[in-house]
């Protein structure tokens, strides 16, 4: 059983996303956010191209950071980095002792994932990985058809969705996750590009 959660409309938010797939070591950024309206503080660190160092470096970072013991939640980019590195969020969780919620766009299709990780080294050790990420809520945010998936780890599914919903500011994506989006391929490729 998870602790209370008191979500404010000011609740401190680390989210953190990668940048375009041009080198072996990828740039992933964090973005700290007051909501999804204030931007306080922006933060970087490398994984590998489909290595398995996402979930120590993300941890690393969080723990390093001036902001640690103020972040409220951890918002990821979906469960992979850098390719298919994959991101262990209860691991996470239980580092740095911050509920981790992944958001995704779409509904993972979980047999594409599998056939494209056969090519790597330890596929099923990274399948595992992704699983363990466990059960899929879809949230709507805005007022239209819009929605996201999300999952979570050390807090609640409809606490997640609430800070989701409430942070999805200018777009059905939560304004945290859009900004560390622009900024990690804005640095790597000198403009920003693509959907978070």
């Amino acid at each position: 059983m998870y602790r209370p959660f008191h979500i404010k409309s000011e609740i401190r938010v680390l989210a953190i996303d990668d940048s375009a797939l041009i080198a072996d070591q990828i740039m992933i950024v964090g973005a700290f956010f007051r909501g999804g309206g204030w931007l306080d503080g922006v933060m970087r660190s490398y994984v590998t191209r489909d290595g398995m160092d996402s979930t120590d470096t993300i941890a690393e970072m969080i723990l390093s950071s001036k902001h640690c013991g103020q972040i409220r939640i951890i918002m990821l980019d979906g469960v992979t980095y850098a390719g298919f590195n994959p991101v262990d969020i209860h691991h996470i969780w239980e580092l740095t002792g911050i509920p981790v919620v992944a958001v995704m766009r779409s509904y993972p299709n979980f047999r594409k994932i599998e056939d494209a990780l056969f090519h790597l080294p330890e596929p099923q050790k990274r399948m595992g990985i992704i699983l363990r990420a466990g059960g899929i809520t879809k949230v709507r945010t805005g007022a239209g058809p819009n929605h996201v998936y999300i999952q979570c780890a050390g807090i609640e599914a409809q606490h997640a969705a609430r800070i989701v919903q409430l942070t999805a500011t200018r777009s059905n994506i939560p304004e945290p996750l859009r900004v560390a989006h622009l900024i990690a391929t804005g640095i790597v490729l000198g403009e920003s590009r693509g959907k978070a």
